[in-house]
C-alpha cells in the first residue's frame, strides 16, 4: 500500500474512532473555559475556535466562557497603573474596572467575529445581559479587592434561548449586584457557575499547564484520569497548590452539582480540546463523577 493510501486511512480511523464519542454527546451542553496563553497567541486562538466551532458542528451544544487577565493588565499599564493582585485576584478600582469591561468586550467580539469567519451564528454576551450572572462583592482573606464579583445567581435562560436559537454563546465575565453596580468575575468561577446552571455534560477548563500532577515536580505522576473523591483527597493532602487550588476546587464542585466531566487541558497544544474528546487517550486531565466508568 503507498504511502497516500496509508495517510488517508489513517484520517478514516480517527473520525472512526471519534464516532462514538459523537454519538454520546450530540445535542449535550458543553462549557469551555478559555485564557491563558492560548488566547494570547493568535494561531493557537484559531486552533480553538475552529475546535469549539467543529464541537457545533457535529451536534455539541458549546458555550464559550472567555478570561482576558493579560490584555486587562497590558491596558492597565497603558493608562499608567500597576496591576494589583491580593491572594492571585486582581484588586479591581473603579477605573480598572472601567478598563476592564473595555477589554472584555474587545475581546468577547473578536471571538464572535472569528466563530462567524467559519461559517457559526455566535452572539457575545456578558453576565450583565438578561440577568444571567448577579453578584455581591468579594473580599480575599478579610480584604477589599474592590469590584470584584462572588457570584450568587446564575439566569440560564438567555443562554438556553441562544441554543436553541442554534447561536454559540460567548460570554464575558462581569456581573451586576443587587444594586446594579458592575463587577469583575473570575472567568474560571464563571464558567463553573454557568456549567452548573445549564447542567452541562461537560466542562473544560483550558490552561497554561498539561493537567495534574501528583508532584509537580515528577512528569511521571500525571494523572490523566481521577475521580472527584480522589481530587478532594489530593487538595486535602497538600498535593496542590497555587493557581491550581481554586481551578481543581472549581472542578470538584461542578461535577457535585450536576457536570458529568471536567476536563483540564493545556490550551497550548493545539486540538487538545478534540484531542481529548474524540479520542481514546485524551492528552488532559478528566475530573469523573465517583461512580462513573473511566
Amino acid at each position: 500500500m503507498d504511502k497516500d493510501m496509508t495517510e488517508v486511512l489513517k484520517k478514516a480511523e480517527v473520525l472512526i474512532e471519534a464516532l462514538p464519542y459523537i454519538q454520546q454527546f450530540n445535542r449535550k451542553i458543553i462549557v469551555v473555559k478559555y485564557g491563558g496563553s492560548a488566547m494570547s497567541n493568535e494561531e493557537l486562538q484559531k486552533n480553538v475556535i475552529k475546535d469549539v466551532t467543529l464541537l457545533k458542528l457535529v451536534g455539541f451544544k458549546p458555550i464559550i466562557v472567555h478570561g482576558g487577565g493579560r490584555e486587562i493588565s497590558r491596558w492597565v499599564g497603558k493608562v499608567g497603573k500597576e496591576a494589583q493582585f491580593v491572594n492571585g485576584l486582581r484588586v479591581t478600582d473603579a477605573e480598572t474596572m472601567e478598563i476592564a469591561e473595555m477589554v472584555l468586550s474587545k475581546v468577547n467580539k473578536s471571538l464572535v467575529t472569528m466563530v462567524q469567519e467559519l461559517g457559526v451564528k455566535a452572539v457575545g454576551i456578558s453576565g450583565k445581559d438578561g440577568g444571567l450572572l448577579t453578584v455581591s462583592k468579594k473580599y480575599s482573606g478579610g480584604q477589599d479587592i474592590g469590584f470584584v464579583g462572588d457570584i450568587k445567581e446564575v439566569n440560564p435562560k438567555i443562554l438556553y434561548d441562544l441554543l436553541e436559537k442554534d447561536f454559540l454563546p460567548i460570554v464575558a465575565p462581569i456581573g451586576l449586584d443587587g444594586g446594579f453596580r458592575t463587577y469583575n468575575i473570575n472567568a474560571d468561577d464563571a464558567a463553573c457557575a454557568i456549567a452548573k446552571a445549564v447542567h452541562a455534560e461537560k466542562l473544560a477548563f483550558l490552561t497554561d499547564i498539561e493537567g495534574l500532577y501528583k508532584d509537580i515536580n515528577d512528569k511521571n505522576s500525571f494523572i490523566s484520569r481521577l475521580y472527584a473523591s480522589e481530587a478532594d483527597s489530593l487538595i486535602a493532602d497538600g498535593f496542590i497548590g497555587g493557581g491550581m487550588l481554586p481551578k481543581l476546587a472549581n472542578c470538584t464542585s461542578a461535577i457535585r452539582n450536576g457536570v458529568s466531566r471536567v476536563h483540564i487541558l493545556d490550551g497550548r497544544i493545539p486540538h487538545c480540546l478534540l484531542l481529548e474528546i474524540f479520542t481514546d487517550h485524551g492528552v488532559g486531565t478528566a475530573i469523573l463523577k465517583d461512580d462513573d466508568s473511566i
